[in-house]
């Protein structure tokens, strides 16, 4: 491990005698890089690693024989350009009966959490359960930005059930 020389030899004057006997020490570090790497791998392989995190995703059923939404129960948001959402309530695809549009946007007060709010509120008071389901459709024309504040509103207002579709033909409309 440590080496000490001394010069254990005569010196080339034996009456005299040394008064200081210089000493050299050499400590061999080998051992001690050996017990760190030994420390670093036992600590690398104990630890616990992070667990991936997802985000839990469902999917359409493929036996044919979708859920059926009620319209009662729906909600639709189309995001145009500029920070403009459109949104109705119900399905909207009966030709007798077109949605009537409403227009909103992501404002404090009066925007579309409001709108979220008040359509979760009637939903719950209807069927005593948070069966809101929001379909989220964006034009082209809308920015990214849009679409992550209108999830963020979904997490905000603890909407559990909420899906990002295709917009519709004629839906585009809309923002002209």
């Amino acid at each position: 491990m440590a080496e000490m020389n001394t010069n254990n030899g005569s010196s080339r004057h034996s009456g005299k005698r040394n008064r200081s006997t210089k000493k050299s020490t050499r400590v061999d570090m080998t051992p001690l890089v050996d017990l760190g790497f030994l420390l670093i791998t036992f600590f690398m392989l104990t630890t616990t690693l992070s667990q991936p995190r997802t985000m839990n995703l469902l999917m359409p059923r493929t036996d044919g024989n979708p859920m059926s939404l009620q319209a009662s129960k729906a909600l639709k948001l189309i995001l145009g350009p500029d920070g403009r959402i459109a949104w109705y309530e119900g399905i909207g695809n009966d030709p007798a009966a077109p949605p009537q549009i409403h227009y909103s946007s992501f404002a404090n007060q009066g925007g579309i959490r409001d709108v979220i709010i008040r359509k979760k509120d009637a939903v719950y008071q209807a069927s005593h359960k948070n069966d809101l389901m929001i379909l989220i459709k964006a034009d082209a024309k809308a920015r990214y930005e849009n679409v992550v504040d209108v999830m963020d509103e979904m997490l905000i207002n603890k909407i559990d059930r909420y899906a990002v579709v295709d917009m519709d033909k004629g839906e585009d409309r809309y923002f002209e």
